[in-house]
C-alpha cells in the first residue's frame, strides 16, 4: 500500500512533504535502538517520540514514513530533517494501540 492511500484511510495528518513510498509493513516502537535493530526498509514507524534522532535512526534502515501519536507535534527541526531525508512525517491523535489495531484493518503488517 502506498503512503497517501494509507494516509487517506486512518486520516493522518502529513506535517511535511509526502513522499509517496511503498510500505513494507509497520514497526512500533519509542526505543532509537530498537528501531535500529529491528525496523526493515519501506516499513512504516509508528512512535511518540519527536526528536532528531529518530529521524536519523529511520533514514539508516530506509523507514517510508513516520506516525507520531497522541497529538504531538515535531519540532521544526525535526520536520527539517526529515524532508531532507524524504520522510514523511504524519500526526495522529490515536495512542499507539489505536493506530496499530487501525494498521491491521487496513492489512498493514
Amino acid at each position: 500500500m502506498k503512503l497517501a492511500e494509507l494516509a487517506g484511510k486512518l486520516e493522518l495528518k502529513a506535517v511535511n512533504s509526502l513522499f509517496d513510498r511503498e510500505l513494507t509493513g509497520v514497526y512500533i516502537s519509542d526505543m532509537v535502538s530498537d528501531v535500529i535493530a529491528n525496523a526493515q526498509a519501506g516499513n512504516l514507524l509508528v512512535t511518540l517520540q519527536v526528536h532528531t534522532n529518530v529521524i536519523a535512526a529511520a533514514n539508516l534502515v530506509d523507514i517510508a514514513a513516520i506516525v507520531v501519536t497522541q497529538g504531538k507535534k515535531p519540532p521544526e527541526d525535526v520536520i527539517k530533517m526529515a524532508d531532507k531525508a524524504k520522510i514523511t512525517l504524519f500526526t495522529t491523535e490515536l495512542n499507539r494501540w489505536q493506530i496499530a489495531t487501525k494498521l491491521y484493518e487496513s492489512g498493514v503488517r
